[in-house]
């Protein structure tokens, strides 16, 4: 991998990371491309995962006040519990979350019971996901298509009334679940998340927000994870280059944030479903006529 491939990959991770349009599919075709490792599919999962790191910091260093709150306030509530200076109590306010626990601190647990089944899952089938089979334009551009209705149908039937300081054990299971979807290339982890979140009854923005803290525990683990398998896959020259490009996503994924929040405040997800759906067809087309190989 040179510099030039590793800013290209940078821009692509960035841009697509946080837009609900795939991450996945847009580094495939990038890697085909740039042609980074001839194709190789065990170094090209490697670079996505550890070039994620740098989408992540985005998400630290944008999220950071709400993170700090989160975690201060998870560990003092249960702290005074333990101690008895404050008594547990789950008759919950409003049903949503047990009476001892302040909101940011029930948004810590959201978070993580919301964690478990991608990281569940995601070990169970870690094999396959580092293989060829999640690098398949058939696959990518099925699910690109597949998550666009499920937007449309979560865009009409969800009731959209929630604020996070509403959300409760349904809603973060809901998005939970949908985060599952991730794991298939072209499903694309924001898009799937506010999917859920949608159907859950959240508001556009709201949904945006939990998505976004919920993808930091499942991509801290995997770019650890795969950052210490890269380290016997990748050469000391790729790990220079990827060190740029991580730094480039990190930056763009910043103002990607930024601007889908700004953006779902008064619109919907409308052009992102006529995206997927545009790309995922022309994908199909191409691959019907032979114009594009399915696999790497």
């Amino acid at each position: 991998m040179n510099f030039l491939q590793a800013i290209i990959l940078g821009i692509v991770q960035g841009l697509t990371e946080f837009i609900p349009i795939s991450s996945t599919a847009h580094l495939v075709f990038a890697s085909r491309w740039t042609n980074v490792y001839d194709g190789n599919a065990e170094q090209i999962t490697a670079t996505m995962a550890v070039i994620q790191l740098g989408t992540l910091a985005a998400v630290f260093v944008y999220f950071a006040p709400d993170i700090i709150g989160i975690s201060t306030a998870f560990l003092r509530d249960h702290w005074r519990a333990l101690t008895g200076k404050r008594g547990f109590r789950f008759s919950g306010t409003r049903g949503v979350r047990p009476i001892w626990l302040s909101e940011e601190a029930w948004l810590g647990w959201l978070i993580i019971i919301g964690s478990i089944p991608i990281g569940t899952l995601g070990l169970y089938f870690k094999d396959l996901i580092e293989g060829p089979a999640t690098k398949n334009l058939w696959i990518i551009a099925i699910m690109m298509i597949a998550v666009a209705v499920l937007l449309i149908f979560a865009e009409l039937v969800g009731s959209q009334r929630k604020e996070l300081r509403d959300f409760g054990l349904l809603d973060s299971l809901a998005v939970g679940f949908a985060q599952v979807l991730a794991l298939i290339p072209g499903a694309s982890r924001s898009g799937s998340t506010i999917m859920g979140g949608l159907l859950a009854g959240q508001k556009r923005e709201a949904a945006a927000r939990f998505s976004f803290l919920l993808m930091i525990p499942a991509i801290t683990a995997s770019g650890l994870l795969e950052l210490r398998e890269a380290v016997h896959i990748l050469s000391k020259d790729d790990f220079i280059a990827l060190g740029v490009g991580t730094i480039v996503a990190g930056v763009v994924g910043y103002f990607s944030i930024w601007f889908l929040l700004a953006f779902l405040r008064k619109n919907s997800t409308a052009v992102f479903i006529i995206y997927r759906i545009v790309v995922g067809t022309a994908i199909l087309l191409m691959l019907w006529k032979d114009y594009l190989s399915p696999v790497i």
